[in-house]
């Protein structure tokens, strides 16, 4: 047996392991080699094991023990797995004559090995694996050193758990440090990261003089979705956004959640705006595309903002509050779009505050007024129906603009009661041109913005202006956009169709421009398409949007819906919308919209034919 003195020296050293980070790997090629100076045997190895999992860790003083140590693991068989599967040494001083291990013995004999003892490596009633002393002699081990190696074999088996938690705190740490750099729902970069990333790539943006973007993107009535469905379906829905857009990564972007349902892409090295623009694109497609969660399908677009590094000029904040700026930007024009900051705008967000607390007292004031566009036939330019258009002339800026109005009546709570107002003032003046014989069935088209149209009184409200004003329901147009759907398609639904069991008409303004107009056609009663403006100016100069505009007149006159072309600027353009088909137009071709006075003018030009035709000759202004 060894001598007191060399077990003495072997414990210290393990001893002193305990007090470094000396890993298992590494106390276990320790422990075989001083085992091997230390013992009569001629080799020894270690494998740890876990259940179900099987040898974690293994080590070998030589090539001969690694050897045995993968055959008994490979056979699944030999005194190391059954030290190991009952607990108890194992001593096999003739392994030729031994019958315990008949797919092992034959093979490890044939490669020169005559004896093993096997020692259980323990941790109270667990097993961690087991040493195993090789030895090309047969022959029993004495007693004393059969108790000094179970006494190693207990001593590595402390010293391994006390590395194995000291692995396990590192490995806890390093989780613990990762939770607190991602996003627990859907393993995205979270907020922390997010800043730290950018901060790395704007000093690379600031070295390389590259071009570094980032893009703020938010999902359109996240909010609904969650009141509609629940907040399961809500968190399954961002699971799959995060899952699309990590999909749409280029090599060397990054993509973030910051909060709710706002995620944040970085992007470098990019070939110019241009080139961002068409990744911003994809992403809204990609986005827009149905998802399918919990047998529930539904739709969900985003508003994406764009803000660039600029050389570096911006702090990573404020290039994070830009990106954030111009998605609000996106939002406010009507959403499902990428919007690139606009600096000019954004220097007027505290003029726009400003604005919004205003405009609480503006007609009250006088300040709101209301003026009309006529709507007119193709063919021969008569006026058969009117638009009411609002308008905010502010005593220090002037005429607002008409967006921004209906913007900050939105933002700010007053757009029921503006859109009452406007409303009311529409209906008294086609009745003052009625009464006056100056227009013969002429009839009103009010635009109405989504949250007007989606509070819980629109429709009793609508009602209530019709009986004050005397106005016939089928005279009277409601107007909205697409956007309305976007944001609550069951509530619109209900909206609409009790607004057609009152008997008005309703027209579905800018048509051409979102994403799913056909469906919605389809879907919605829907009496009137006014085909956006931004089609017509194509007219003269595209083949193909010709093509899109007559396909959209012969699928509305299929479904028995008329068609308003919207912009019309030139006799050529009206010329294209005659050939094509179109019911109706309205445009600064035929009249700029106008006041209420000036509009009672043009309306006493009525001919014997009825009302009067637009443009209006210099010889019928002469009258």
């Amino acid at each position: 047996m060894p001598s007191e003195q060399r077990l003495s020296d072997v414990l210290s050293e393990f001893a002193r392991t305990m007090l470094t980070q000396f890993q298992i790997q590494g106390i276990l090629d320790h422990l075989v080699k001083r085992i091997v100076d230390l013992m009569p045997i001629t080799a020894a190895g270690v494998t740890l094991i876990s259940p179900s999992v099987g040898p974690r860790y293994v080590a070998a003083s030589d090539v001969s023990a690694l050897r045995f140590e993968k055959l008994q693991t490979e056979l699944g068989e030999g005194p190391c797995v059954e030290a190991y599967r009952t607990g108890i040494a194992v001593a096999v001083p003739d392994l030729r004559a031994d019958r315990r291990f008949p797919k092992f013995a034959p093979r490890a004999v044939s490669a020169g090995l005559a004896a093993v003892f096997t020692f259980p490596l323990n941790d109270g009633d667990r097993q961690l694996g087991a040493l195993d002393l090789y030895s090309d002699t047969i022959g029993p081990l004495d007693p004393p050193t059969l108790s000094v190696a179970q006494t190693l074999a207990d001593v590595a088996a402390a010293y391994l758990i006390n590395a194995q938690a000291r692995t396990n705190l590192v490995d806890s740490a390093a989780r613990s440090q990762d939770r607190s750099l991602h996003d627990p729902l859907t393993g995205l970069a979270n907020r922390s990261l997010l800043l730290d990333r950018l901060k790395r790539a704007v000093e690379r943006n600031r070295r390389s003089k590259e071009t570094l973007a980032v893009l703020f993107i938010d999902l359109d009535q996240f909010k609904l979705v969650n009141d509609t469905f629940g907040h399961r379906v809500g968190d399954e829905l961002l699971v799959a956004v995060a899952r699309r857009l990590t999909d749409l990564l280029r090599p060397g972007d990054s993509v973030s959640r910051l909060s709710g349902d706002e995620f944040v892409l970085l992007c470098e090295g990019f070939d110019g705006e241009s080139a961002l623009s068409a990744v911003a694109e994809r992403i809204r497609v990609a986005l827009a595309e149905p998802y399918v969660l919990s047998g529930t399908e539904l739709v969900a677009t985003a508003s994406i903002g764009i803000a660039f590094a600029g050389q570096g000029v911006y702090p990573p904040e404020q290039l994070l509050q830009n990106a954030d700026s111009a998605m609000y930007q996106a939002k406010r024009k009507g959403g499902d779009r990428h919007q690139v900051i606009d600096l000019r705008e954004l220097h007027l967000t505290g003029e726009r505050n400003s604005l919004g607390q205003e405009l609480g007292g503006a007609r009250g004031r006088g300040e709101l007024k209301v003026q009309h566009q006529p709507i007119v036939t193709t063919g021969g330019g008569r006026v058969t129906g009117v638009e009411a258009f609002l308008r905010w002339d502010h005593p220090a800026r002037g005429l607002v603009e008409p967006t921004i109005a209906i913007q900050l009546a939105e933002e700010n709570g007053f757009i029921a009661e503006i859109g009452q107002w406007v409303l009311e003032q529409a209906c008294l003046d086609r009745h003052r041109w009625q009464s006056d014989d100056h227009a013969r069935d002429v009839t009103m088209s009010v635009n109405v913005s989504p949250r007007q149209l989606l509070s819980p009184d629109f429709t009793t409200t609508v009602e209530a202006v019709l009986r004050a004003t005397q106005t016939d329901p089928g005279r009277l147009t409601l107007e909205l956009t697409e956007s309305v759907f976007h944001q609550d398609s069951a509530r619109a639904l209900i909206v609409l169709d009790q607004l057609k069991r009152i008997g008005v008409k309703l027209a579905l303004d800018d048509f051409g421009i979102g994403s799913s107009s056909l469906n919605y056609l389809k879907q919605f009663p829907v009496d009137i398409v006014k085909i956006d403006r931004s089609f017509v100016a194509d007219l003269e100069s595209d083949e193909a949007t010709r093509s899109i505009v007559s396909a959209v007149i012969d699928v509305a006159r299929a479904m028995g819906i008329a068609t308003v072309a919207e912009g019309v600027e030139s006799a050529a353009q009206r010329g294209h919308l005659v050939a094509l088909g179109c019911d109706f137009c309205q445009g600064f071709y035929f009249a700029r919209p106008m006041f209420a006075t000036d509009f009672d003018a043009v309306m006493k030009l009525s001919d014997v034919g009825g009302n009067p035709c637009l443009p209006v000759s210099a010889a019928t202004s002469a009258k």
